[in-house]
């Protein structure tokens, strides 16, 4: 009896769930376009036991002449693919269709980055009126939380999901550095700066002296919302209202800027490509190669100021 498409896609999932520690977010993703995927295929008499390559770029080529994007596509055939993959190391097929389909064309976009100076008026502008004793202790609580933030991000480059995750439990005194769990439950290092260190210190302190009841909270990051924690939401509003008020358009400004800021500013001033993918948690090189721009300067820069034809006396003498 043929196995549903659905139950098909389903433990695929399952696997992913639990080989992989897949989160909620990346499995609903893969459910989304898998159930497209799966439900072209079931139109067309197939499934995804019997699809062939051609079957795939069928279906690929529909969803691009409705307007999908070039990303959005290369997205939809990596989930493909990992399902082909999945079910042909199961045994349920004896091929994988999509071993010969290339993805679509799609230019890399460069990250957002902010440049050290605008990142210096940002904790200004976040800081600002925090040490300002006739101000409200809750106000001056939320000032030392979102400069926390952004010292701690820029930092460590942790994801906003690392970070507003942290147990109160992973802050170690004066360790310069948290142990972070990141994606699929991997655990890394993360470096704490010495301004990071005593923004925490200033944090923790006006926590525990403004909102007691909160400051009991196993989170580091606690707030009065159903997680208890503050909110990826919440934290990005604040962050384009500290930005406006630093001079910065907002548009700029988000908790994943910082994370680029803190890879770009690294890789400027002559870290290793390598060390920084370590220290971002990326699994995968290509992931960071994002940054190769930064390096590209970098080239540029070495080029023109130490190689010897660049010299100005042997310029002036052709």
């Amino acid at each position: 009896m043929t196995r549903p498409a659905g139950s098909l896609v389903a433990g695929f999932l399952e696997a992913l769930a639990a080989e992989r520690g897949a989160s909620a977010n990346t499995l609903e993703a893969y459910r989304r376009d898998l159930s497209d995927y799966a439900a072209h295929l079931q139109a067309a008499g197939k499934s995804p036991l019997t699809a062939a390559a051609a079957d795939v770029r069928a279906y690929l080529a529909d969803r691009g002449e409705e307007g999908l994007a070039a990303s959005s596509l290369a997205r939809r055939l990596s989930a493909i693919r990992q399902l082909h993959k999945h079910l042909y190391a199961e045994g349920r097929r004896a091929d994988n269709p999509t071993l010969t389909i290339e993805g679509p064309r799609r230019g890399r976009p460069q990250p957002k980055v902010l440049t050290v100076g605008d990142v210096e008026r940002l904790i200004a502008a976040a800081r600002e009126g925090l040490d300002d004793p006739a101000r409200p202790l809750r106000d001056r609580l939320a000032l030392a939380r979102m400069t926390c933030l952004i010292e701690m991000i820029y930092a460590s480059g942790l994801r906003v999901s690392e970070v507003l995750g942290l147990p109160k439990s992973v802050v170690r005194a004066k360790e310069p550095f948290l142990v972070v769990r990141g994606k699929g439950g991997k655990e890394r290092l993360a470096p704490l700066s010495i301004p990071a260190l005593a923004a925490l210190a200033a944090y923790r302190a006006l926590l525990a002296e403004a909102a007691p009841g909160l400051a009991v909270s196993p989170w580091l990051f606690p707030a009065a919302s159903e997680s208890g924690r503050l909110t990826r939401q919440a934290f990005a509003r604040d962050l384009k209202v500290a930005a406006s008020a630093a001079g910065i358009a907002a548009a700029r400004v988000s908790p994943h800027v910082l994370r680029h800021a803190f890879a770009s500013h690294l890789l400027q001033n002559g870290a290793d490509l390598r060390v920084v993918q370590e220290l971002l948690g990326h699994a995968d090189i290509s992931t960071t190669q994002i940054y190769t721009h930064v390096l590209d300067e970098r080239a540029k820069a070495m080029v023109r100021d130490l190689h010897p034809m660049n010299d100005d006396d042997k310029s002036r003498e052709k």
